[in-house]
């Protein structure tokens, strides 16, 4: 199969990078949990930097944990896990829409926030579902819906930009409360299907700074700002108000900010 694009407004320049490297089976997968089990396989697809992965690897240290993704993060997710002395991991390039695995390699087949990025989230999910062994698990959770406090023109402009770059590049922004549409288009039944919520809140002074500061800064000089301007998106001002605008909610010790996202649990 030919390879299928991938749709990454943010690239992987270091701001994005931050937000990844943050996220942990407690923050980001807690819903896998009761999934790890002594010595299963798991495949992480759209690993990034590996934080979840090197998570997945130190708790189940008689498994075995593959990361893939594009080229550009694995050497940072290599030097994590060697730096933990987490040796059961493993990171490979690889393609979402046409894994490079046999059929039914896997126990546990996860996605984090990836299918919103993606060309064929059908066409992925299917391909997940074929590398998971029976009786195994196809899971994957994805960004549905956000708040915060208080209300900002900058954040709301930041939150109608990102969305109309993503989908005019052919992404799904903010898939979370249809993903289990897109597990019955790749094969699913429904009594295979389990849903579930999770979120992410940041309201303490060091959560504000980490997130809003992240934001801050992709505004600025990740992938998202070069498409933004050169795509007639945004000009450089509005995304120079963008940007105070999360350095406001930074310094703001009343502010806070919500992000509900969409899990699934497919059983194989």
């Amino acid at each position: 199969m030919a390879q299928q694009p991938s749709i990454y407004t943010t690239d992987h320049a270091s701001s994005v990078l931050q937000t990844h490297k943050w996220r942990t089976v407690a923050n980001s997968a807690a819903y896998i949990l009761p999934h790890l089990k002594p010595g299963i396989t798991v495949l992480d697809v759209g690993c990034g930097p590996g934080s979840i992965s090197i998570d997945i690897a130190r708790l189940i240290p008689d498994g075995q944990v593959t990361g893939i993704d594009v080229a550009d993060p694995l050497e940072e997710a290599r030097a994590s896990a060697a730096a933990l002395g987490v040796t059961n991991v493993e990171f490979k390039v690889g393609d979402i829409h046409a894994l490079d695995f046999p059929d039914h390699s896997f126990d546990i087949v996860h996605a984090h926030q990836v299918l919103q990025h993606i060309a064929d989230p059908v066409q992925a999910l299917r391909e997940m579902r074929r590398v998971a062994k029976p009786g195994g698990i196809v899971a994957a959770r994805e960004s549905a819906s956000m708040t915060w406090y208080p209300e900002s023109a900058g954040i709301t402009a930041w939150r109608d930009l990102t969305a109309q770059v993503s989908r005019a590049k052919g992404g799904n922004p903010h898939p979370g409360s249809s993903i289990h549409c897109w597990a019955r288009e790749a094969g699913f039944e429904k009594s295979q299907i389990t849903c579930s919520t999770g979120s992410w809140c940041f309201s303490s002074d060091e959560e504000r700074a980490y997130w809003g500061g992240s934001m801050a800064e992709r505004a600025l000089s990740s992938g998202f700002a070069k498409i933004a301007v050169d795509g007639g998106y945004a000009t450089m001002e509005e995304l120079k108000d963008i940007a105070k605008a999360w350095r406001d909610f930074v310094e703001n010790d009343y502010a806070w900010f919500g992000l509900l996202h969409g899990e699934i649990v497919c059983t194989v």
